[in-house]
């Protein structure tokens, strides 16, 4: 059963159309594991549509505080220790979104993902995309909706390109069920690497 959109109660985050997507690649009442859970938005959005068991990992107190307020349950931690606390196999979904391009050891945590999860969800911004590209010949670092972070302050350490991450589940033999390639909320599907802004891979172990 998908996701449809839902009506939004003044507690509900705004409308992202992303968390409508990652909703659609999860079924009715799923148990899903959301690794830098922010402020809970997506887990509450995703309880809210799907009746998902969800549960959070995050290492930020203020994220933490703000998920616990949401009423999800959610575990402080820090994702660079890995996942040694949960079983194999034990969530139908393991998601991590726009929080790839901040792991120091990124082999590692998708690795664990897909031994933790029997599907993957992953979202990043797209370093490729030409309005950064744009800003590199400048002789900027890029800025921009989905990299917002001046480069002096940014928690971002591996930043990648669709086809780069495309490249790694290629070497670390992991299969791409679906992708889908945003940008301003809408499908891209000529020269994704230029022209999106916003990568989301739906993974699972070959």
């Amino acid at each position: 059963m998908n996701a449809q959109p839902i009506q939004q109660n003044a507690h509900l985050t705004e409308f992202r159309h992303d968390f409508a997507i990652i909703a659609s690649w999860l079924p009715f009442g799923a148990k899903v594991l959301d690794l830098g859970c922010g402020d809970g938005s997506l887990l509450e959005y995703l309880k809210a549509s799907l009746e998902v068991r969800g549960y959070g990992v995050e290492k930020d107190d203020n994220n933490w505080l703000a998920a616990m307020s949401r009423g999800i349950n959610v575990i402080q931690m820090d994702l660079e220790a890995g996942l040694s606390e949960f079983e194999d196999q034990s969530f139908d979904t393991v998601i991590l979104s726009q929080t790839l391009q901040a792991m120091h050891n990124t082999q590692g945590i998708v690795q664990e993902m897909l031994r933790v999860g029997r599907e993957v969800i992953v979202t990043f911004p797209n370093f490729g995309y030409w309005r950064h590209r744009a800003q590199l010949m400048e002789g900027r670092m890029p800025v921009s909706k989905n990299l917002p972070y001046e480069w002096y302050d940014t928690p971002n350490v591996h930043l990648c390109t669709i086809n780069d991450f495309d490249q790694f589940c290629v070497d670390c033999d992991i299969q791409i069920k679906e992708r889908l390639v945003l940008t301003d909320n809408k499908p891209i599907t000529f020269m994704p690497n230029l022209l999106g802004s916003l990568a989301m891979y739906r993974l699972k172990k070959k």
